[in-house]
């Protein structure tokens, strides 16, 4: 089961979209109705996790015990 995340859509400029997440079957249709309240909803595209599957085998080397991925540039934080 994967979990989606879905958003209401308004149906007036002052109501806000509501979102939730849902399990489902990838398998299944998306939703086209909020499962408890009916309203109209759309399924909402996330980034993911961030990482990209390559062509190559290697792996990056594991940071060092205590060190994190952002000392290394990884994440674009700022080393202690």
């Amino acid at each position: 089961m994967a979990t989606y995340i879905y958003e209401t859509i308004p149906l007036s400029e002052n109501e806000e979209p509501v979102r939730f997440e849902y399990q489902q079957s990838m398998k299944d249709e998306p939703l086209t109705r909020h499962p408890s309240t009916g309203k109209p909803v759309k399924r909402v595209i996330t980034g993911g996790y961030g990482f990209n599957v390559s062509g190559s085998t290697k792996s990056a080397p594991a940071p060092a015990t205590g060190d994190s991925c952002c000392h290394h540039g990884g994440c674009g934080c700022s080393p202690n």
